[in-house]
């Protein structure tokens, strides 16, 4: 209080001591009351101010959610690449001059030559009219696709039996179908492939599948394309029934969902990556009674999972938590924190790193196994002291319960073989859908979505193990009976190796 204030206050005692008491009474009621006036001001006030805050913290909640929404919508953007703030000065695009050309590359020569033609020399120079002497001969090679299509007619012998009277006809390995009359005229094995080959793994629409193959000399409609697509899907049936007991009988599955559209409605799209196995599931739900039709209830290998809480479900399985996950979680709190608030996720953040340096030198051969064990128990010691502190903002609570659910899945890949620190797998297998998702938006119908998941499943399969696809559906499509891919599938006796080549 300053000094003015102080002898005003002097002043007015001694002038008030001075006074009759009658007097005194009556300045001090009429101070009494000024002074309860202020005070009730001061109160309204107080709640006019309570009032404001709390429209304020509102508010900022509100900006909050806006933030993490908008932080998800920039990860399944239609353009995921984009910006939306380019360089104001872009390099040139194409080649660069000079030094800064990089690395010198060029097309090597066909290893089978098909057809050789012989440029002869020009009998007078085009520029000047006089004759030319030969000096030597140098190659050029040309590549080119001369796609033609094969048509083949079968001449069906069509009898019946003497014993039972019953019709009989014959089949050719290469005929996909019994089918006569109507639906006498078909398309081949190999088109099919190509077909299922280009919507599923690809993303291309049935439409431009359909144009395509009329430049092909190939003439199909897209309703035409949309049912070898059925068709193909019915012959991998077994193969991706065999596949889900593979991710049941797998040690490690990485599993992960997205969202999908069936007949415009929200559905999810399911992976499940095992032991050289891949199985998508198109699903209405997220939860744990979709992810246990494919794991099976008794699932008891590890899951290489994000901290989605269906898959905690598994009481069985060992877990291993996305550590990427929690890292970029850390990294978001440290960027939207103010002042003492970046402590706890950064200190997160340290020990996640350090685990995953420990990884990295059990890997490199700098660390045995006999020091992994104190080590190991130095990063859980660091992280129970994390778990047994007392925050107060409200996003590091919600970390550190998170935490604490996740605590016994965080360091699973350091002690098990094999087992990943992240999710990725499920991530990679997802990315190919994701795409096709951004070109066609999903499935029409239900029918639609199991031939997605089977085909799907089938395709990624024999690109994880190095196989040509086409040449894994074409023996199924033209067997007369329900058949297996030759693929190595776990739980199942491996494939005719004389079969397997890579793609």
């Amino acid at each position: 209080m300053s000094t003015p204030v102080i002898e005003a206050e002097v002043v007015a005692r001694e002038r008030l001591s001075s006074q009759a008491p009658a007097e005194r009474i009556l300045w001090l009621e009429v101070e009494n009351a000024r002074l309860r006036a202020r005070v009730h001001w001061l109160e309204g006030d107080k709640k006019r101010t309570d009032r404001i805050i709390e429209k304020l913290e509102a508010r900022v909640g509100e900006l909050l959610r806006s933030i993490e929404e908008l932080r998800r919508a920039a990860k399944r953007q239609a353009a995921p690449h984009s910006k939306n703030n380019p360089e104001p000065d872009p390099q040139r695009p194409g080649r660069k001059a000079g030094k800064a050309y990089g690395a010198k590359a060029y097309r090597p020569a066909p290893e089978r030559v098909d057809e050789t033609v012989t440029v002869e020399l020009p009998r007078s120079c085009p520029r000047c009219g006089g004759k030319t002497g030969f000096e030597r001969v140098e190659h050029q090679w040309q590549q080119d696709l001369e796609v033609c299509v094969h048509s083949r007619r079968f001449e069906v012998e069509i009898g019946r039996c003497r014993r039972c009277h019953k019709r009989v006809q014959g089949r050719d390995p290469r005929q996909t179908s019994d089918a006569l009359g109507a639906a006498s005229s078909q398309v081949g094995p190999r088109a099919v492939s190509l077909g299922a080959l280009l919507n599923k793994q690809m993303g291309v629409p049935a439409a431009k599948i359909a144009a395509l193959f009329g430049y092909l000399g190939l003439s199909i409609t897209p309703g035409g394309v949309h049912h070898l697509l059925r068709r193909a899907a019915k012959a991998c049936e077994p193969t991706y029934q065999a596949l889900v007991e593979g991710v049941r009988q797998s040690s490690v599955v990485a599993p992960d969902e997205t969202g999908w559209r069936v007949g415009g409605a929200k559905a999810w799209l399911w992976a499940f990556v095992g032991d050289g196995v891949t199985v998508y599931q198109i699903a209405e739900g997220r939860g744990y009674a979709e992810a246990e039709k494919v794991l099976g209830a008794g699932f008891s290998g590890v899951l290489e999972r994000d901290g989605w809480a269906s898959y905690r479900l598994f009481a069985l399985a060992s877990h291993q938590t996305c550590l990427a996950h929690l890292l970029r979680r850390c990294r978001e709190l440290v960027d939207d924190a103010v002042a003492g608030q970046a402590r706890i996720p950064r200190q997160v953040a340290r020990v996640l790193k350090d685990a995953l340096a420990l990884r990295d030198a059990r890997a490199a051969g700098d660390i045995d196994a006999r020091l992994m064990v104190p080590a190991l128990a130095t990063l859980e010691e660091r992280t129970d002291k994390l778990l047994s502190g007392n925050p107060t903002h409200a996003p590091n609570i919600k970390l550190l319960n998170h935490l604490a659910r996740e605590r016994d899945a965080l360091f699973t890949f350091l002690t098990i073989p094999g087992v990943a620190a992240t999710n990725h797998r499920a991530e990679q297998a997802l990315r190919p859908a994701v795409v096709n998702r951004k070109a066609w938006g999903g499935n029409m119908t239900w029918a639609g979505a199991d031939t997605q998941q089977v085909l799907a499943s089938v395709l990624r399969t024999s690109r994880q193990q190095g196989r040509d696809p086409v040449d894994i559906l074409v023996p199924l499509l033209v067997s007369a009976t329900p058949a297996m891919a030759d693929l190595a599938i776990p739980g199942r006796a491996p494939p005719d190796p004389a079969h397997s080549r890579h793609a």
